[in-house]
């Protein structure tokens, strides 16, 4: 499957030709900038990241982890306390509420690192230094009989440079 990477001196040429490509139905596109800018992240409209669902998991665990904690502790240990059941919930609560916050904790920074791919791996092949410095990139991957197409949709929007590069 080709890979076009595309380099755009301004940030609002970029974003033209990120929305004419996903009017065409192209979606797999890939976009470089040296600062976050607006119209860029606009165009992508990127769908929301499944880090949060870590988090939920995380926080569901904590809580009836905290709560079947407790209760197994009380009652393989009873200890009567002024004729109080051995299991009595609001006590516990504090208990499963820390849990929450430990376990949606931890499960937030493994989900970051695993989803956001942050450990240490090898730089995309489109990737320019120059994308780090003062031009945007832009990288589609498309079929065969679609490069000329895209190649010229990206020249007419103010494309600097394009090239083909290697998967």
């Amino acid at each position: 499957m080709p890979r076009l990477r595309g380099a755009y001196d301004r940030p609002d040429r970029i974003a033209e030709a990120v929305t004419r490509l996903k009017g065409r139905g192209y979606t797999d596109l890939e976009t470089y900038a040296p600062a976050p800018f607006a119209e860029v992240d606009d165009a992508v409209d990127a769908k929301p990241s499944l880090v949060r669902l870590f988090t939920l998991v995380g926080g569901l665990t904590g809580v009836v982890t905290g709560y079947a904690l407790t209760i197994w502790m009380a009652n393989d240990w009873q200890i009567m306390l002024g004729g109080k059941p051995f299991t009595s919930i609001p006590p516990y609560t504090i208990i499963a509420f820390e849990l929450t916050i430990l376990f949606g904790g931890v499960l937030t920074v493994l989900g970051l690192f695993g989803i956001g791919r942050i450990y240490p791996r090898k730089l995309d092949s489109a990737y320019d230094p120059r994308f780090s410095a003062e031009e945007f990139g832009l990288v589609v991957n498309c079929l065969d009989r679609d490069v000329v197409e895209i190649e010229e949709m990206m020249r007419v929007h103010g494309a600097v440079e394009v090239t083909l590069v290697e998967s």
